[in-house]
């Protein structure tokens, strides 16, 4: 069954008597009870294949596919998409191990429907892996894990469970160690789950915490190597942050959904609220944020297989500013709904309290922004193209980003922990280049002055130095900058590739691109003078027929308010 046909069927279970029928979902956040109606209907299409990879049975051969059905999802209900999607950020540290592991055992499990989580943090050291205090101890050919692990999603209801423990009392980098437990397979009293916790959104969903008690395991939950924990986990994180901004996608697509009933809908002064420019640039803006956000999504996806020793700056500039565009264009509609933004019982609106209450969580999973914009500043001086040469990576990117393009098969094996260079926004010199002579009217200039923000940043890291600790104010500066000089490069990467969409939906006249160059140039200090007519055009083609999908590739989940 293909991705359309699932857009297919979620829209049908969410009929009345049907598993994503809004008052049930509604009815499940109010009681911060788990939607486990909808998960079943997800586990009996079909769903845990697609976070198996093809060469253990499942379906996972492109991480675009787990992006779109996950976006469908998060489209619809986010909470479903976290505690469901969850197991996909479970596994997926013992997929990039590679074969010799418990793969295998964990792969007809997934397949049958068994929930997965990941225990990385703890009560006393947040993100802060190397400060881990739960241990796993040598016990004749097995294991023996002793501590805390919180708060950790699916932890009560996961079957399995991935642990990183210290496996050197030492700790430090090669101290660490990976385990996948089964829950099922411990001894009575030796796994104890913590209480859920209340949240602010995503209330259903099980975040609560486990604690071992001297928990025996075998010999072959250990995944990876002794003291190779660390690396694998942060080798995972950059499969994983990719995945979860397409939570991001998913909810911006349901609040353009309300925001377009409700400018087609609002009448004010006697006229309909569309009619004025504000509304409409500013509905324009958050198109753009949201076009913007999908152009480094797919871009992220597919670098995934095609650039894999470059993803960890790739997804650190990913899972920092996706959520970040979301948030925003959260906001901007906020403000035009007014009262209905606030109020949970008016009809057609009130669910967008709950979308915005939810979505603030894609921002810490898997690595707050902070951490992952400290992360790529730390990597900046590495970053600057007039460092020293950089081989190629192999394809350019506006030739992978081709919507034909069959990507190179998913190998967590070539991951690397540090990035020597990123050949996506390096190559924006030669892309604008390339493209100056047939983007459309105005585009060249936008793209042009990018290009100039762009080589005041380099020049501007070029007096960065290596250094050790928590970033600087300025660096982390830097690195923001650097996150939107991505985007415009993808963007135009986007564009340059895919020439058969040109003449069609948002990508006609480059109204997309003109968009997305004029928000990232917002986002680095200039303030191009042709924006708001930008906006303007982008907000009112939300109004017409093809407002009803925004997105450029693929099918956008169709998610009605």
């Amino acid at each position: 069954m293909s991705t359309l046909e699932f857009a297919g069927e979620v829209e049908r279970w969410s009929r009345p008597g049907g598993a994503f029928e809004p008052t049930l979902l509604t009815a499940h956040d109010e009681a911060e009870s788990f939607p486990a109606e909808a998960c079943a209907a997800l586990d009996g299409w079909g769903l845990p294949a697609y976070y198996v990879p093809t060469r253990y049975g499942g379906r996972l051969a492109r991480l675009e596919d787990v992006h779109t059905l996950l976006r469908t999802v998060a489209a619809r209900d986010m909470t479903v998409a976290v505690a469901h999607g969850k197991t996909f950020l479970g596994a997926a540290s013992v997929w990039a191990a590679g074969d010799g592991g418990p793969m295998s055992l964990l792969a007809r499990h997934v397949l049958a429907g068994e929930a997965v989580a990941w225990g990385l943090t703890e009560p006393d050291a947040g993100s802060d892996l190397l400060a881990g205090t739960l241990t796993a101890t040598r016990n004749g050919s097995g294991w023996r894990l002793s501590g805390r692990k919180w708060p950790v999603n699916n932890a009560t209801r996961g079957r399995f469970v991935s642990v990183l423990a210290r496996t050197d009392p030492a700790g430090g980098p090669r101290g660490f160690s990976l385990f996948l437990v089964d829950k099922r397979a411990t001894a009575p009293g030796s796994v104890r789950h913590l209480p859920k916790m209340p949240t602010h959104g995503i209330r259903g969903a099980d975040i609560s915490g486990i604690e071992f008690v001297d928990a025996r395991v075998p010999s072959h939950s250990l995944v990876g190597t002794v003291g190779g924990g660390l690396e694998l986990v942060l080798k995972t994180l950059q499969l994983t942050r990719v995945t979860c901004v397409a939570l991001s996608l998913g909810a911006g697509d349901h609040s353009l959904r309300i925001i377009r009933n409700f400018l087609g809908e609002r009448r004010l002064h006697g006229r309909p609220l569309s009619d004025l420019p504000h509304a409409r640039a500013v509905t324009g803006r958050a198109v753009a944020r949201q076009l913007l956000a999908e152009a480094v999504a797919f871009t992220a996806a597919r670098a995934a297989h095609e650039i894999p020793q470059e993803l960890s700056v790739v997804s650190a500039v990913t899972k920092a500013l996706v959520p970040t565009l979301v948030q925003g264009q959260l906001r901007l509609i906020g403000e035009l709904l007014g009262a209905r933004s606030f109020l949970t019982g008016v009809e057609g609106y009130g669910g967008f309290a709950k979308i915005e209450r939810d979505h603030q969580i894609v921002s810490v999973f898997d690595g707050s922004t902070w951490v992952n914009r400290s992360a790529l500043a730390a990597t900046l001086p590495l970053l600057r193209p007039g460092r020293r040469p950089v081989a190629p990576a192999g394809l350019p990117a506006h030739e992978w980003l081709r919507e034909d393009h069959e990507p190179a098969a998913l190998d967590p094996l070539r991951l690397g922990v540090l990035a020597r260079g990123d050949s996506i926004l390096g190559g924006l010199g030669g892309l604008v280049a390339r493209l100056s002579a047939d983007m459309p009217d105005g585009t060249a200039s936008l793209a042009a002055r990018l290009l100039d923000a762009y080589a005041d940043l380099d020049a501007r890291i070029a007096g960065v130095g290596a250094t050790t600790g928590s970033p600087t104010t300025a660096a982390m500066r830097m690195a923001e900058r650097y996150e939107w000089c991505f985007a415009g490069a993808a963007a135009l990467a986007l564009w340059a590739a895919n020439p058969q969409h040109h003449d069609h939906g948002w990508w006609r006249d480059g109204g997309w691109l003109a968009g997305c160059l004029a928000l990232v140039l917002e986002g680095l200090g200039v303030r191009p003078p042709e924006a708001s007519a930008v906006f303007n055009r982008l907000g009112s083609l939300l109004l017409t027929p093809e407002g009803d999908r925004v997105g450029l590739l693929g099918r956008p989940a169709g998610v009605p308010a």
